[in-house]
C-alpha cells in the first residue's frame, strides 16, 4: 500500500516529511528516527533529515509504508 503526501512548496525536508506523513510526532524525533530506521528515497538509503524531497519522489520506510510526494 502506498500513501500520497501533498506539499505546497517546491520541496520539503526529510525531517519535515516524517512529521507530515504522521510517522513522528515532533521535528525533534527526526534525528532519532533516522538513526533507528532505514529510509530509502528513490531507491537509495538516506539518513539526512535535511534531504530535500520534491514532487515525484518516493520514500520507502520498511515497516511503515511507501509514500509518494505530490
Amino acid at each position: 500500500m502506498s500513501t500520497e503526501v501533498k506539499i505546497s512548496t517546491e520541496y520539503i525536508t526529510l525531517g519535515q516529511f516524517l512529521q507530515l506523513a504522521d510517522i513522528i510526532q515532533t521535528g525533534g524525533m527526526a534525528k532519532w528516527f533516522l538513526d533507528e530506521f532505514e529510509v530509502f528515497v528513490n531507491g537509495e538509503q538516506d539518513q539526512r533529515r535535511g534531504r530535500k524531497l520534491r514532487a515525484g519522489d518516493k520514500v520507502d520506510i520498511p515497516g511503515h509504508g511507501v509514500f509518494f510526494v505530490k
